[in-house]
């Protein structure tokens, strides 16, 4: 290392120290970071018609654990996705309009909006070539959210934050994420792989998610069952509450004035995160770990012997986690991986991988006993919707680089929806409160400081 090397390590170690915050300190002033106490009461900051995230249930007047729900302006999940299949029809554009209006659109209306985004679906002249091409990275989140910020640049009203002039760059980002994404993945797989070079254009009679893989597959090809998975999927990750630190930080940077662009630019940065949208990522990669190190993975023994490593710190990155495990919210149950394992399940029978499902299911079972036996929590512990999502994109055929921005082309949805809502409703700044733990202390002029 350099001197300037040299000099930042000895600093770092110095700018850590500083830092640290004794634990007890949250406690005695009652500060909750933003996460659940042990139970399951959250820090309140703000009210929201758009989905509700239920874990808890009041009974005997205790609050109690309970399965999860996710409800999406007052409608359970579930019931959308049973309707969704059992009328054979792809659910991502209602579903849109009902998390944007707040009513389930009818025909006509559902109609309309898949007629607006279809004539969306399409860059400023020569933007693929001037953005996209240009600076082509591994790094998909961070393409899509330089993207979203040159975009502002054809956008003669970018900073106008009137509901109709929001909507209408909400509406038009929600129908340019997926051709972003797919975009530059290729560009990436071009340039960086020395890989052909797709350019697909979209259809405006097909569904996003028929899209989505239209322009990701170089034959442009796509059976049924997939882009009904894939749908089902985007659904799923569309909403999660205002309180998922993507979403909130759609609140916080709308409250500032700031324009759309800027909005969704840095809830793509909050997404991008392995602790939030790049979990999936981590379940597949510690997949892939533990097929490569276990000898016989229809051996429960040996998988949970694998599963103790990893709590212990010993097996794949060394945090002490099993990813895809746990949730901030939710402890007997997260919906959305209950319903998502279903399609898993076809999907894997089609694929013929029906192998490493078994193992999925057998580590969901396992891990949460295995973390019960071995760690001290306060609440239950189950399989998350990242557990499944990654498991399907691979079966998808869908890039490791990809399935963060699939997340992100779902999310941009519910984004969407609650920076109107914080547009109509808040007129102030968010601006919590940080508690203060260094006292004062006395001035010392600068040639007396190495008598210190």
């Amino acid at each position: 290392m350099n001197k300037t090397d040299n000099y930042i390590e000895e600093m770092a170690v110095i700018c850590r120290n500083s830092c640290v915050i004794e634990e007890g300190l949250y406690g005695k002033w009652g500060v909750k970071r933003g996460l659940r106490d042990k139970n399951g009461i959250g820090v309140l900051a703000g009210l929201t018609h758009i989905s509700d995230v239920q874990s808890y249930e009041g009974r005997n007047g205790r609050h109690m654990p309970c399965k999860g729900r996710l409800i999406y302006r007052g409608y359970d999940v579930n019931k959308l996705v049973d309707d969704f299949v059992k009328n054979e029809r792809f659910g991502f554009e209602e579903t849109a309009y009902l998390l944007l209006f707040g009513e389930l659109p009818d025909k006509d209306q559902l109609a309309e909006l898949d007629r607006v985004l279809a004539g969306f679906r399409r860059l400023p002249k020569n933007f693929v070539r001037d953005v996209i091409m240009k600076a082509p990275s591994k790094d998909i989140m961070n393409n899509l959210t330089r993207s979203v910020l040159t975009l502002a640049s054809y956008d003669r009203e970018y900073t106008d934050i009137s509901m109709s002039n929001v909507l209408k760059q909400c509406l038009k980002l929600i129908s340019m994420f997926p051709m972003l994404t797919a975009y530059g993945y290729h560009a990436y797989n071009h340039y960086k792989r020395d890989k052909s070079f797709y350019i697909h254009r979209p259809k405006a009679e097909l569904s996003t998610a028929e899209n989505m893989l239209r322009m990701l597959r170089p034959d442009k090809k796509y059976t049924e069952l997939e882009a009904k998975v894939l749908d089902i999927a985007l659904v799923l990750h569309m909403e999660h509450g205002g309180g998922n630190n993507s979403t909130f930080t759609t609140h916080v940077i709308t409250s500032a004035g700031s324009d759309t662009y800027s909005v969704v630019a840095a809830a793509l940065s909050s997404l991008k995160g392995p602790k939030h949208g790049g979990a999936n990522i981590k379940v597949v990669e510690m997949m892939d770990d533990l097929k490569s190190t276990v000898e016989d993975t229809e051996d429960r023994e040996q998988v949970a012997e694998y599963l103790r490593s990893l709590l212990h710190c010993d097996a794949f990155d060394r945090k002490g986690l099993i990813y895809g495990m746990g949730h901030a919210i939710y402890t007997v149950s997260d919906p959305r991986a209950e319903i998502f394992k279903g399609f898993v399940e076809k999907l894997a029978v089609e694929k013929g991988r029906e192998d490493d499902f078994a193992l999925y299911s057998m580590i969901e079972t396992l891990a949460p006993e295995i973390i019960a036996e071995e760690r001290e929590i306060y609440t239950g512990v189950s399989a998350n919707v990242d557990f499944y999502s990654g498991f399907v994109y691979s079966m998808l055929d869908i890039p490791t680089e990809v399935f963060t921005p699939i997340f992100a082309c779902a999310r941009i949805v519910g984004w969407s929806a609650h920076r109107l809502e914080e547009l109509t409703n808040v007129d102030k700044i968010i601006r919590p409160a940080f508690q203060t733990v260094q006292s004062e202390r006395e001035f010392v002029p600068l040639e007396d400081r190495n008598k210190i």
